[in-house]
């Protein structure tokens, strides 16, 4: 091998896709998570997926056991993680044995010989090793002997075992990732002082082997020459990477600040959405008041009592705890508090695919409740604009007194984005119902007459006490009353107040063409692979192709149906077996809605929108 080889010129590339996968325990989210954050500090766009077994620790080298993360990072506007990978890293077989489809012929795949042993092919089920034959022969193979390579960077390292030697071997390859797409590794070093500073050993450890797989892949021939994706054209501000988890949890700082309300969240751990709790717990410096519930029930019972004392108050889940908390929903919609439930969307139903992501729960959110039950239903599109809706669920939920069903999924809630940080002070106003005096007609149930929004009274308030409860309340006193005509005008009236918020929302606005043959319609977390297939389409000279992406469903945007009617052709795009779809054909008469759905616990293809549109315009 010649290592005095001269390090040529970088080649400029647009965008490119990578995928890390191995074990569970071979550190890929890690990986994957540093290399997105050093391209995302050399001004990259990026959009990220990490992909991971939903047992805590899955039989080694199992298929099922494959963890994975690939990014997307590009110099043009990256609005998914990708579907083709450009560069397949495999640390085992079955890493290898179930990514290889999605690698581009002719692409690179850099594998860690060393677990490619007789026990791991068989795990794999691999009849014969795929080096030694043509499974890979389409391919740009290097093959890396990472766990050997590893373990000789580090021999002269005191106070490391054999198993904290062979962990640390994900760094070889990030090491070598990042001279092929000519990044620095600095900032990895840096996250390495700060998040081991009490462990120096392991600072070196890592450190050394990320720099020996650099170097490794410098003299390596079989890498001619690194390629580099310019910095991407964005608005002028200061930008970081984050997560859809972490963007709800400041979203909902940022709204406690705006109202000036304390901010209150009862909670009960839940894949995938616990990442919210854990942020919200960092942040008790700004007065949040951070629960841990010992059920879903719980979680949502005492997140409406902190609502009865005025508190801005929320609760987080996924699917299955949604359902638990369907009955105490039901009682803070009868009582008229502002109460905001986050679900973030996971494979179901039952425990079904706890780290897959898809959009099962809509129907859930609009009807998953006993009796007459309206309640605000509204779905955050990206990881960075997560922060948005939470804030947005705020406003809504104070301003009209009711609780507010924020969806998220576990692709946008686990991926990641690069966010425009705002300032509190250029958030729209926040205003709420809180009453503080006592006047002589004063009722907890007088409303406001442009959003009919109840008063809120909290208690300790003297000559402001007043009734709360499940039974239903006279329109006026707030007394438990069972006339008849009472209980029509209240269930009428409460569903009014919802359907009154469309005159507060935006209008829905399509994307490229306003009319013409086809309109792609979908909603929540699959905005990135629609926009994509449809800007993609329109290039190719498709140009009565839109998109319209709808990010309130409860109520609907009051130009809705208008929208609609401008195409020829309407389909709906859902991970989900059609239940958006289901709602806009029973809202809206005379328009034929046609579906697209995909249940896999994956987001949509662009080449599998691209031809399922290409088909409908034919």
């Amino acid at each position: 091998m010649n290592t005095g080889k001269i390090k040529e010129e970088p080649e400029v590339l647009e965008a490119v896709i990578i995928r890390f996968v191995g074990d569970s325990g071979d550190g890929m989210q890690l990986t994957g998570t540093q290399f997105s954050d050093t391209s995302a500090m050399f001004g990259n766009d990026i959009a990220t997926f990490p992909n991971y077994p939903s047992e805590i620790r899955a039989p080694q080298g199992s298929l099922y056991g494959v963890s994975g993360f690939q990014v997307h990072i590009g110099s043009v506007e990256i609005s998914t993680p990708g579907d083709e990978v450009d560069l397949l890293v495999a640390m085992n077989p079955a890493g290898l044995k179930t990514n290889l489809h999605a690698v581009k012929p002719g692409h690179t795949i850099i594998i860690d010989t060393d677990s490619f042993t007789k026990k791991n092919l068989e795990k794999a089920q691999y009849e014969s090793n795929p080096l030694e034959d043509d499974t890979l022969e389409n391919y740009r193979v290097i093959e890396v002997s990472m766990t050997s390579l590893t373990k000789m960077a580090l021999k002269d390292v005191e106070g490391l075992d054999n198993k904290s030697i062979t962990r640390s071997k994900n760094m070889f390859a990030l090491g070598m990732v990042y001279w092929m797409y000519d990044r620095s590794t600095e900032h990895t070093e840096d996250f390495f002082n700060k998040k081991f500073k009490s462990k120096p050993t392991v600072i070196e450890a890592n450190t050394k082997v990320l720099k020996a797989g650099y170097n490794y892949a410098n003299t390596l021939e079989l890498i001619p020459n690194a390629y580099t994706i310019s910095p991407a054209k964005m608005d002028a501000g200061t930008y970081r990477i984050i997560m859809g988890n972490t963007a709800t949890a400041w979203g909902f700082l940022a709204a406690a600040e705006k109202s000036g309300l304390e901010l209150f969240l009862g909670s009960y751990p839940i894949t995938p959405a616990t990442d919210i709790l854990h942020e919200l717990v960092k942040h008790k410096h700004f007065g949040v008041k951070a629960f841990q519930a010992e059920d879903e029930i719980a979680g949502i019972a005492s997140a409406i009592g902190a609502s009865f004392a005025g508190d801005l108050a929320i609760t987080t889940t996924s699917g299955p705890g949604l359902a638990l908390k369907g009955e105490a929903l039901g009682l803070a919609m009868m009582i008229e508090l502002p109460l905001v439930v986050v679900n973030v969307q996971r494979g179901g139903p039952s425990t079904g695919l706890p780290t897959k992501t898809e959009q099962s729960d809509l129907l859930q959110a609009m009807y998953g409740r006993n009796g007459e039950s309206p309640v605000i239903v509204i779905a955050a599109s990206t990881p960075a604009d997560c922060f948005d809706f939470a804030y947005q669920a705020c406003k809504l939920a104070l301003e009209h007194m009711t609780p507010v069903i924020l969806l998220t999924d576990g692709y946008i809630a686990n991926g990641s984005a690069p966010w425009k940080i705002k300032s509190v002070a250029e958030m729209p106003e926040i205003k709420h119902n809180k009453i503080t005096e006592v006047s002589e007609d004063w009722h907890p149930y007088n409303r406001d007459e442009a959003t009919l929004a109840r008063n809120w009274a909290v208690p300790g308030t003297a000559g402001l006490e007043h009734r709360v409860g499940g039974l239903e309340k006279d329109k006026v006193t707030g007394n438990v009353s069972y006339v008849p005509e009472n209980h029509e005008h209240m269930t009428k009236i409460r569903a009014e107040k919802v359907e009154r918020v469309k005159n507060y929302i935006p209008d829905i606005k399509t994307e490229f063409a306003e009319t013409g043959d086809l309109l792609v319609v979908g909603w929540g977390g699959t905005y990135g692979s629609l926009h994509s297939a449809v800007k993609e389409l329109n290039e190719q000279g498709y140009s009565k192709i839109g998109l319209a992406h709808f990010n309130y469903i409860n109520p609907l945007p009051k130009n809705t149906k208008e929208v609609l009617s401008r195409f020829k052709k309407v389909v709906v795009c859902e991970l989900n077996n059609g239940q958006f779809s289901k709602i806009l054909s029973g809202q809206f008469s005379g328009i034929s809605i046609l579906q697209f759905n995909k249940v896999q616990g994956l987001p949509f293809g662009n080449s599998e929108l691209i031809q399922e549109f290409k088909q409908l315009v034919q």
